[in-house]
């Protein structure tokens, strides 16, 4: 008990003199990993606190890291790093080349003393549900991307409302999270007729959609663009049993499905950006250079991932819609 020191003559409040004496604990080497801490009851009792109070800080440390709770046992020393002053949990669908920039963009722009703990539920609810209700109480923020997997809601709201972002797909029944979002409709529909100049040349639009795990307002932005205009488009949910043809344009969103597209393209010695055209969305280097250049409609991840960063340091509660950019190659 002889760790904890609160005081009236202090004018820190009382929770945060709690947090300081264990601090102190570890700087001194009073305290060590493993340690068990003073129960709640017996810190309330010696200095006439409320229970509250004591849990206050306990659960400060604990979303820090520093502490861990046992049930049954009481509070323990997790980690003596004091340095970390708040932890984000970070849940992706998946990892991949734009993804990772969006995450590395988003750790450049954060303090030093912020911490993130990244995750992965690769599109299964099991696994979206465990990690948060495994991380209930242990984070000051908690990022999500809800990809377009349904009944999201239910999971996302056993989470305290102001400490949550929601980010790249917004489900409607989210939106009253603060966001850095796509607008993949509008993305799609603007995109497709600001490169219908090139389109018209070819004879039909085919969008490869499988159902998955694409953001479905892709594909209502492509049936938008289908309505718009007067011109031939298809979509399909596999390459698998598809010759492509000459006068095709291919609309991509994954990128093993555009590998398998040019590959099948070289096999039928088509030449792409003449005989047949591929747009494919999420730009990386590699679509700079191989096949002479990949024409792609993509957010920017870096700038994504700076601005997230942002929010949650200036605990910013707004919608953002992130930028897009059609970036015409020698693909089209």
């Amino acid at each position: 008990m002889s760790i904890i020191s609160v005081s009236e003559q202090i004018g820190a409040p009382k929770y945060k003199q709690i947090i300081t004496s264990i601090e102190d604990g570890l700087t001194s080497g009073l305290l060590k990993k493993g340690d068990k801490l003073p129960s709640i009851n017996s810190i309330r009792n010696k200095f006439s606190l409320s229970r509250d109070t004591v849990l206050m800080a306990f659960n400060e440390l604990k979303m820090r890291g520093i502490v861990e709770s046992v049930s049954g046992k009481g509070y323990y020393i997790k980690s003596e790093n004091i340095d970390v002053k708040r932890k984000v949990f970070l849940l992706f669908d998946e990892l991949n080349a734009f993804k990772e920039d969006l995450y590395n963009a988003f750790l450049e722009e954060l303090n030093d003393n912020i911490q993130v703990d990244i995750f992965f539920h690769h599109f299964s609810f099991d696994v979206f549900q465990k990690h948060i209700y495994d991380s209930i109480g242990n984070y000051n923020y908690y990022v999500i991307m809800p990809a377009n997997m349904s009944q999201t809601q239910m999971v996302i709201d056993k989470l305290p409302e102001d400490k949550v972002y929601i980010l790249d797909q917004m489900p409607e029944e989210l939106q009253h999270y603060p966001s850095i979002y796509q607008n993949f409709e509008n993305d799609i529909f603007k995109s497709l007729n600001d490169a219908f100049h090139l389109i018209k040349k070819y004879e039909k639009v085919v969008l490869l959609f499988p159902n998955l795990k694409q953001p479905k307002g892709m594909l209502n932005g492509f049936q938008k663009f289908r309505k718009s205009i007067d011109f031939p488009c298809e979509v399909i949910d596999s390459l698998d049993n598809r010759i492509p043809k000459k006068g095709e344009v291919y609309l991509v969103l994954d990128d093993y499905d555009l590998i398998l597209l040019i590959k099948k393209i070289k096999e039928q010695q088509l030449k792409t950006g003449n005989d047949i055209g591929i747009i494919s969305y999420n730009d990386t280097l590699l679509k700079e250079v191989v096949d002479g250049g990949i024409t792609t409609i993509s957010t920017d991840f870096k700038a994504m991932g700076k601005r997230l960063a942002q929010m949650l340091m200036k605990e910013e509660k707004q919608n953002i819609e992130n930028p897009n950019t059609l970036i015409i190659r020698h693909s089209l």
